[in-house]
């Protein structure tokens, strides 16, 4: 895809394990290509164990741009940059990981406002609706934020952890002003529910909630990447629910991302994000 690797290019990366189903290198290959500039993006495949040696030979590289991040070390990079964007400080994990030329790294995070962003493209706007999310995680907590940001009428949190889920209900509680609590796992009655585990990575991975409990018409959002639909959103698509991948998610967080990182990017015909919701409390947010 990309013509040519001089001795000035520019390398951006992603970090993960596991990065099959992974597309960012694909997108930012094809951007780089578009707009002609002298940069390619490839795949670093790192182990949770391995992660702090990988940091180590990665401030060596004199040419890395940045890094985009993804499980399972959201949480655990927080250690090893020198600098937060207020949108990881708040969420306690990040996503992309900016390293300026004078060596410094920041990092931050839009995995939150890119689910919202993708929400919005479908006509799938989380405002004014009572919201389930399952997984409490790096991604969980950023959406948990954004959609509570985004003018959510109520949220509940629920992760197999219940006291991680109960810590992050009172942040975003007490951050947005939106209802938060945490609960367990049951989609009756949300208007809105939100897969953010890795359930459904795998084909023989447990749904993260009991379809039959889902009410027709209700909205299922899966933010797992995957070529193929995942059982959840078959099973959902089944019930009557409108049913989302991560597709909308993958490409709203990588607007917010690649603007961090300094380019100009939009997909085709999708609307330009509100960056007033990176920060804006929901307290005073209408649907």
């Amino acid at each position: 895809m990309h013509p040519h690797i001089t001795g000035k290019t520019r390398l951006y990366g992603l970090v993960g394990d596991p990065l099959t189903a992974a597309k960012s290198p694909q997108l930012l290959n094809q951007l780089f290509v578009e707009q002609r500039i002298d940069a390619v993006c490839v795949p670093f495949w790192v182990k949770a164990e391995d992660l702090s040696a990988f940091v180590a030979g990665a401030r060596a590289l004199r040419n890395l741009s940045g890094l985009l991040v993804t499980m399972p070390h959201k949480q655990r990079m927080l250690d090893f940059v020198d600098e937060l964007d207020p949108t990881a400080s708040r969420v306690g994990a990040l996503n992309v990981i900016r390293c300026n030329e004078d060596g410094r790294w920041v990092g931050a995070i839009f995995d939150g406002v890119g689910c919202v962003l993708g929400m919005q493209w479908e006509g799938n706007h989380p405002a004014g609706k009572s919201v389930l999310l399952v997984g409490a995680g790096g991604a969980g907590r950023a959406i948990a934020f954004a959609v509570a940001a985004a003018g959510t009428r109520t949220l509940t949190i629920s992760d197999v952890d219940e006291q991680r889920a109960g810590e992050l209900a009172e942040s975003v509680a007490a951050e947005t002003g939106c209802i938060t609590h945490s609960g367990p796992p049951d989609p009756h009655g949300f208007e809105v529910v939100i897969n953010a585990t890795p359930l459904g990575m795998n084909a023989y991975d447990a749904m993260p909630v009991n379809p039959e409990r889902l009410a027709p018409g209700t909205i299922v959002v899966d933010i797992i990447n995957a070529p193929e639909p995942t059982q959840l959103r078959r099973a959902a698509h089944a019930r009557g629910c409108r049913t989302q991948d991560g597709g909308p998610m993958h490409e709203g967080q990588a607007v917010h991302a690649l603007r961090f990182l300094g380019f100009d990017y939009r997909p085709a015909g999708k609307s330009a994000p509100d960056d007033g919701v990176l920060f804006a409390p929901a307290r005073n947010a209408s649907p």
